[in-house]
């Protein structure tokens, strides 16, 4: 009976420390502040946004560069030419 007990309780632990983790690994994945510096649509891969209404506090851009990614403010005018730019050479390698 003891045993039985132990073993829920090491189960109910696992299932709680488990929890936090995924939630914390959520969290990391996403932009918590912008980067200052202005990229070059060359250099990129990509890019995908990052909406306040899911489990991140910031809307924001996030560029894909080769190894990195880059946060970046949705609302300057950099980072609009430069989504432009990412999505006009995606149409062209699509044609």
């Amino acid at each position: 009976m003891a045993s039985c007990k132990l073993c829920l309780l090491a189960a109910v632990c696992s299932l709680l420390i488990l929890t936090s983790f995924i939630s914390s690994t959520q969290s990391a994945s996403c932009c918590v502040r912008y980067s200052r510096r202005r990229l070059s649509c060359k250099r990129l891969r990509g890019y995908t946004r990052q909406n306040i209404n899911g489990p991140c506090d910031i809307n924001a851009v996030i560029f894909h560069l080769r190894d990195k990614f880059v946060c970046a403010d949705p609302s300057k005018d950099w980072t609009q030419r430069v989504m432009k730019c990412l999505d006009e050479m995606k149409g062209i390698a699509l044609a």
